[in-house]
């Protein structure tokens, strides 16, 4: 199949400038990106696509079996990437995207001018034996999972608010809620167990590309221990501290979110 068109790539902004590409997160698409785009298409050639499974992807190159790790997605990324033949990228990853990021990099270093890891983390569940604070206790992971088993359409209205923050703007929270309904429920359980179960902390010491972890003020899902503790691990790292709250800064703050990646991506080589 088609990489272009299975990932429904698209590319806009000005041509032969520095390469950004964008990756959504869980429940979500290409859309997610679309404030922040005007902004960054001025200066850079900018790459948009859905994960299979999200968006207007082609489903039917979805399979458990490719998707069940974000090996798969991994591997989607360098394809796209060698599709493109645009030259070293500077990806920014979204949440689990974000981990994606750090996986490609670490395979293949040539492909990435850089990384902006955007609220991330390599993993969401407490590790007290470390001292890790991920956010949750296994038990609330678990508990998430069951929820979003027995009733999809019901979880995305609980939790997407959550996610979002911003409780004073609920429009943010119902266009991540409507954003999750539109997924399979199928692919949604797969994706979650992907996204809220792994554990990429190990990999992180890999990366060797200049790296921004871009962090929220207030984020409910990835907590600032989180985003000190993805600076602390990637070799020379850069840590900056959005005003931005919630986990979707792309939606609640685009031109500053805007702003973080262009001034990286411009500084990179």
């Amino acid at each position: 199949m088609d990489v272009r068109s299975r990932n429904h790539v698209t590319v806009t902004g000005r041509a032969g400038a520095p390469v950004v590409m964008l990756a959504h997160g869980f429940g979500c698409d290409q859309n997610m990106w679309r404030l922040v785009v005007p902004a960054l298409e001025r200066d850079f050639t900018v790459v948009l696509f859905d994960h299979v499974g999200s968006g207007n992807s082609r489903l039917s190159a979805w399979s458990r079996e490719r998707y069940g790790t974000l090996d798969g997605y991994t591997d989607d990324v360098l394809e796209v990437c060698r599709e493109l033949a645009l030259g070293p990228v500077t990806f920014v990853g979204h949440s689990v995207s974000a981990m994606m990021g750090v996986l490609a990099a670490a395979r293949e270093p040539e492909a990435f001018a850089g990384l902006v890891l955007l609220a991330p983390s390599p993993c969401f569940i407490d590790d007290p034996a470390t001292g890790y604070r991920g956010g949750f206790s296994a038990a609330d992971i678990d508990e998430l999972l069951e929820s979003l088993d027995a009733n999809y359409l019901g979880w995305s209205g609980a939790m997407a608010p959550v996610i979002m923050g911003n409780p004073e703007r609920p429009e943010l929270g119902e266009e991540l809620t409507n954003s999750f309904c539109r997924t399979d429920p199928e692919i949604a359980r797969v994706f979650a167990r992907v996204t809220f179960l792994s554990d990429n902390r190990a990999d992180l010491a890999a990366v060797r590309v200049p790296t921004l972890v871009a962090q929220c003020s207030h984020d409910a899902i990835a907590p600032p221990e989180v985003g000190a503790f993805v600076h602390e691990q990637i070799p020379g790292s850069r840590l900056v501290t959005l005003n931005a709250t919630g986990h979707c800064p792309q939606l609640s703050a685009p031109e500053e979110t805007a702003a973080a990646i262009a001034a990286f991506a411009g500084a990179t080589p």
